[in-house]
């Protein structure tokens, strides 16, 4: 089990893996997200279904390691008052909600043996539209910068067609008076697809708050960081009970590797100004969906094997 390169067994993977390599690669997403300001479940996904692991096992074991990733920042912003419980309540409960029908679609899709090409698909349709649109506005940033600089923005506590719905609540902490059917609806749809795709859904969450609901840049990113942990936690235990895909060995491994890896992200990201990491991140998104197109367009080496494709492999 144990020799030079320190292999490991994960049981529910059913394969064998180098810890080191594991290590590293929870290390490099660490770096990433501590450099962006990103969650990382939406790269270190796809990583681990490069590499090998199987894409449900990958998928439902992130959300253990996006859940220990969370907690920190999360304690962090709730000493700092950076948190309107108000709002995350209402966060979650769309969240969970949507969590339990992201597993149950999860389930039904794998039932039907057509669970890796829904990831496949879903990874290049989310990512590739991300990326494009991410890259899109970090080149116009970038222009701007060059020019007489940036125009004029709407800010956090205006209004739009959101704060006109029914069911409005008052959030003392965010000082907005706005209808909770959108609050609901985001945290019910990031639900579903972190489950479905192991996502935190931090990087959709936040430009939602934010440009959506106007919520104040003081408490939306500790807001946001308290939803991922919360929904994250109640998506790894369905997955656990529901459909057994939780490998914790693999979680702990990467869990590891991140912790260390984010601290020297955000030491390097003070170096970079924010369209630059904007657009470092844009194409990091845009290379992960070019890789699922092309695991969907080309023909595996031998197409009777039922092996997985590590990295790199079949290029």
């Amino acid at each position: 089990m144990i020799g030079p390169a320190v292999l490991i067994y994960l049981p529910i993977a059913e394969m064998s893996v180098n810890l080191f390599f594991l290590v590293g690669i929870g290390g490099a997403i660490g770096f990433l997200s501590g450099l962006f300001g990103v969650g990382g479940g939406f790269l270190l996904t796809p990583l681990l279904i490069f590499s090998g692991v199987p894409a449900p096992v990958a998928v439902a074991s992130v959300t253990g390691q996006v859940v220990a990733a969370s907690t920190s920042g999360a304690l962090s912003y709730w000493r700092r008052g950076g948190i309107d419980l108000t709002l995350a309540m209402f966060l979650v409960t769309g969240g969970v909600f949507g969590a339990g029908v992201g597993v149950w679609i999860f389930d039904l899709l794998r039932s039907f043996g057509q669970l890796d090409l829904a990831i496949s698909f879903g990874y290049l349709i989310f990512l590739g539209s991300i990326g494009s649109l991410m890259l899109i506005e970090a080149v116009r940033s970038l222009i701007r910068s060059r020019r007489a600089g940036p125009p004029p923005r709407r800010m956090p506590g205006q209004h739009n067609w959101a704060h006109g719905l029914p069911l409005r609540f008052r959030f003392k902490r965010s000082k907005l008076y706005i209808s909770v059917i959108p609050v609901i609806g985001i945290g019910f749809f990031i639900g579903i697809v972190g489950s479905l795709l192991g996502i935190g859904g931090g990087f959709i969450l936040v430009p939602a708050l934010v440009y959506l609901l106007r919520i104040p840049g003081s408490v939306v990113i500790g807001t946001s960081l308290l939803h991922v942990l919360a929904v994250m936690a109640a998506t790894c235990i369905l997955h656990a009970y529901q459909s057994q895909s939780v490998d914790i060995l693999l979680a702990f491994s990467l869990m590891v590797g991140s912790v260390a890896g984010a601290q020297f992200g955000a030491s390097a990201g003070q170096y970079l100004r924010g369209d630059q990491l904007r657009f470092l991140l844009a194409l990091i998104v845009l290379g992960v969906a070019i890789r699922f197109a092309l695991s969907l367009i080309l023909a595996p080496a031998d197409p009777f094997s039922t092996s997985v494709l590590g990295f790199g492999e079949g290029l």
